[in-house]
């Protein structure tokens, strides 16, 4: 049971907390996510028009996997040259749209890690990240795969 010279303890306790903690601009946050999550599929959308011109026989699902090795090029080298993170501390949330998000994610990984050589750093380093998505990935499409199967013999 709390008494109350403890429970008079965590109250100024929690409001000294309070005053001390800095607060977050979130109307500020969410505005700048919006921007650069919007620049980042602008950039993408103007990748796959290019893609459509300079490569005029490919089929749109090969003008998206264009789309996406550029985004992912684009994204690890601006990580490598310091500039993502720059731009993320700015952009928050925006910067994270899923393949950006996930290239920075690796490449910031195997950066990070590349003095301890090629295979014990710079190659198993980046499955910390990668690894978990794609086991949940193959293991998602797998069960997928055999409800799919069992729904095609019932019907």
């Amino acid at each position: 049971m709390i008494n109350a010279a403890s429970k008079e303890v965590k109250e100024k306790y929690d409001k000294l907390v309070n005053e001390m903690t800095p607060k977050s601009p979130h109307l500020k946050n969410i505005i700048m996510a919006f921007i650069f999550g919007g620049l980042v599929c602008v950039l993408g959308q103007a990748i796959y028009d290019t893609s459509s011109t300079l490569f005029p026989n490919l089929s749109s699902t090969e003008l998206g996997s264009v789309q996406s090795i550029v985004l992912i090029f684009i994204t690890a080298l601006l990580t490598g040259l310091g500039i993502f993170d720059k731009i993320g501390n700015i952009a928050g949330a925006g910067t994270m749209i899923p393949i950006t998000g996930f290239a920075n994610a690796v490449s910031s990984t195997a950066i990070e890690f590349k003095k301890e050589g090629i295979i014990f750093g710079l190659s198993s380093k980046m499955y910390f990240v990668a690894g978990p998505v794609i086991v949940n990935g193959i293991t998602a499409s797998v069960i997928v795969g055999i409800i799919y199967y069992l729904i095609d013999l019932i019907f």
